[in-house]
């Protein structure tokens, strides 16, 4: 990764999907059944799930229409496979493990046979055939590419931040509201299936006042607008280290942690570091080595 190869910082955002729903999930025991229900709006021209398990734990999965007709189980042979429900074609792919994780996805992707995919309560249902730890994973697409009203009937929260954010060695930024103090609800937040935890820390992320292209200002949400504050204090942190010669060895992993150490605690949290806020509201004044 690029972030091995010189003195760097990588700061991204946790994403905005922290209250939609756009992620289901659970622990599946054997012999169990569990429905995932999937309402698909009106004039969704497409649409895909990605289901990600663990690779030994083996379920049986079926897929059911608006009006009732079912799939599967699903042959749990690796590669792709086709069905077709009403007037929607199923496109599923079951995956491998990799190299550097155990978990297997499943991608579902909904192709609509005319020109949307059949609207209405669609169903995923999981049924335990050999379970040894039994969690699964549902996500939807992020970035506002569905519909209103196309979404998860039960969704969680939890496991929503986005990818970058989910690699280990970059900082993580969520958002909270600076005004109130407090955790902002569409920050993407961490999950128990990462084998460490993220975000790293919150930084103002609600009504930000921000420069537009040709000039003036304009409020912004969001935590594309918090990641900024922590890279442009990582870049004070930097200088003061590396070009002020206070520690030349002042980059990386050694400016997450300083940052993860002057990051103040945020009203209604007893544990930290947590799934939403990490260690805590981004602070530099506290950041600096003493």
């Amino acid at each position: 990764m690029v972030f091995s190869t010189g003195r760097l910082v990588i700061c991204t955002g946790t994403g905005n999907n922290g209250n939609q729903p756009l992620h289901e999930g659970g622990i599946l025991k054997q012999g169990q059944t569990r429905q995932i229900e999937l309402s698909v709006s009106s004039r969704e021209p497409t649409l895909n799930v990605q289901l990600w398990k663990s690779y030994e734990d083996e379920m049986s999965i079926y897929i059911e229409n608006p009006s009732g007709n079912r799939i599967g189980p699903l042959d749990e042979n690796l590669g792709p496979q086709r069905y077709r429900l009403g007037n929607t074609e199923l496109l599923i792919y079951y995956g491998k493990p990799g190299p550097y994780h155990l978990t297997q996805e499943i991608y579902i992707d909904f192709l609509p046979v005319e020109t949307y995919v059949d609207s209405g309560d669609w169903k995923i249902i999981l049924s335990g055939k050999k379970v040894r730890g039994g969690e699964y994973y549902l996500w939807l697409p992020g970035g506002n590419t569905l519909n209103r009203g196309t979404g998860f009937y039960e969704p969680r929260a939890y496991g929503t931040l986005t990818i970058p954010a989910t690699a280990r060695r970059i900082i993580a930024v969520g958002a909270y509201d600076s005004l109130v103090d407090s955790y902002a609800d569409f920050s993407g937040r961490g999950s128990r299936m990462l084998p460490y935890l993220k975000p790293d820390l919150v930084a103002p992320g609600v009504n930000i006042v921000a420069p537009v292209p040709g000039g003036g200002y304009r409020i912004v949400t969001g935590t594309s607008f918090a990641a900024p504050f922590v890279s442009g204090a990582a870049a004070l942190l930097m200088q003061w280290g590396i070009v002020n010669g206070n520690d030349p060895y002042l980059y990386g992993e050694k400016v997450k942690a300083y940052f993860r150490r002057g990051a103040r605690l945020l009203s209604g949290y007893e544990m930290y570091p947590n799934e939403e806020v990490g260690w805590g509201a981004f602070c530099l004044e506290n950041s600096f080595p003493k």
